[in-house]
């Protein structure tokens, strides 16, 4: 039987869950709106369930088991190191599960009605939100979108039992002996070091000329050489062709720089070449937002679309596809909707690979300074010089950081190494703050901690390094 559709009043609705949609929802609630949030699944959408908390935890297991093979130099040997990968799931899952249900108590805390259905846009002051027995119409006066990407399907690649996204990846029962990764960016090579630390023989094809594009040579380079440790086959200036799924595993075809044809027999082929953004089949167009033909959505400052009421956040909007980006958005969305000054401001982004070593940065890195003609100096300071990193026995890598020469200004910084996930937040809020060189250097840092890495490189860059030459 359908239920009548009688449509409610509400002051905000926010279609999609995620790391952008959800936090948009709290903080308008916050501010006093009655907001209704549209998830089609499960809060905290691709990133906590199947995306950056998942992929993490496996990443931690995986350096859990590799390190109990490879501590002897630290005095620590271990006989018959087993991998039980039923539990390595459990356990993430377990992570998965703790979060999902936290996101769930603070949207009720602030009084967020969740409801879980498909959205379609019926005009630009009513959405149809469509379950699987009934639909329910909601009258607005303001929306934001929060949808969110989904993986691209390349052709001759459809995904299938052994063709898989990442989210496939995440979530396999037992640990492929042969995995072939298409794409060397951030996802790619993060759940290829995973598997790989697992005992996974991994082989990366990579269209461009390097992997991890978005970061500085230097850094990459160390991950190459960690990547080579564990036996893993990264292949430059490979196009993929074609995968042929057998009754255990599957055939890769590709082609080298040279034009010559390459089989690799694996166990799954993992696709990650990128992500699409989800803003068909919901009634953008019919509600006049504009959008570019890879439908990214056009947004001001406040995150506003073309159709005024309407704000847009996140993956479906132009920028890096980060989740911390979607949540700072989706802040600034609900206080423009209040009627708050707030606008975006991105130079204090960061981006962070957890790969080994990982890789952050934020701001201007020495590339991008030269490229804009800036006058500028750099301060780096290596891991192998730190006594915490000494301690760790976690020693490759190095911070540098980039400084306006005639004041000094921080307007960049570039971490390769342990923890680098956890220290660029300090060289974060020195960019959107406008803090100096001196600023970081006369702060006391705590001794011995990875932290002290920073100062040592703002001393570098200063011209008077205490613990380099």
């Amino acid at each position: 039987m359908v239920v009548g559709d009688f449509a409610i009043d509400v002051d905000t609705v926010v279609v999609g869950g995620g790391p952008g949609g959800y936090v948009a929802a709290i903080r308008a609630a916050q501010l006093g709106q009655k907001v209704v949030l549209v998830e089609r699944e499960k809060v905290g959408g691709v990133c906590l369930n199947v995306g950056c908390i998942p992929s993490k935890a496996l990443i931690s297991s995986s350096h859990r088991f590799q390190e109990a093979q490879d501590s002897e130099e630290m005095g620590v040997t271990v006989e018959n190191v087993k991998l039980d990968f039923s539990k390595v799931q459990s356990f993430k899952d377990s992570v998965v599960q703790k979060l999902v249900g936290g996101v769930e108590s603070l949207l009720k805390g602030n009084k967020v009605e969740v409801v879980h259905g498909e959205a379609y846009f019926s005009s630009n002051n009513s959405i149809k939100v469509a379950q699987e027995n009934s639909s329910q119409t909601y009258e607005f006066k303001n929306a934001i979108i929060a949808t969110g990407s989904r993986p691209i399907e390349i052709p001759g690649f459809k995904f299938g039992k052994r063709i898989i996204d990442s989210t496939g990846a995440l979530n396999l029962e037992e640990k492929p002996e042969k995995l072939v990764v298409i794409g060397g960016g951030y996802i790619g090579t993060e759940l290829g070091t995973a598997y790989a630390n697992f005992g996974t023989q991994v082989t990366i094809l990579e269209g461009t000329k390097d992997i991890l594009g978005g970061f500085e040579k230097n850094m990459t380079q160390l991950v190459k050489r960690n990547l080579k440790k564990k036996d893993v086959d990264v292949v430059t200036q490979a196009m993929a062709k074609s995968a042929e799924e057998t009754e255990n595993g599957v055939v890769i075809t590709y082609e080298d720089k040279k034009g010559d044809a390459h089989t690799i027999e694996a166990d799954y082929v993992l696709v990650t070449v990128g992500r699409r953004p989800n803003t068909d089949e919901i009634g953008l167009e019919q509600i006049g937002v504009k959008m570019t033909d890879r439908g990214i959505i056009e947004v001001d400052k406040q995150s506003r679309t073309s159709v005024e009421n309407i704000y847009a956040i996140g993956d479906i909007v132009p920028g890096l596809q980060l989740a911390h980006k979607a949540s700072y958005e989706g802040k600034v969305a609900a206080e423009a909707i209040a009627g708050e000054k707030s606008e975006v401001d991105y130079i204090g982004m960061p981006a962070v690979c957890f790969t080994e070593p990982e890789l952050a940065s934020v701001g201007y890195n020495e590339t991008q300074a030269k490229e804009e003609g800036l006058d500028y100096v750099t301060g780096r300071f290596p891991f192998a010089a730190n006594g915490r990193a000494l301690g760790l026995n976690k020693t490759d890598g190095f911070v540098k950081i980039v400084a306006r020469k005639e004041d000094g200004l921080v307007i960049g910084a570039q971490i390769a190494g342990n923890g680098a996930s956890d220290i660029i937040s300090e060289l974060s809020l020195a960019v959107e703050t406008g803090m100096t060189l001196e600023d970081i250097a006369l702060t006391i840092h705590a001794h011995p901690t990875l932290g002290e890495i920073p100062m040592e490189a703002a001393e570098a860059a200063l011209g008077r390094p205490i613990h380099s030459m």
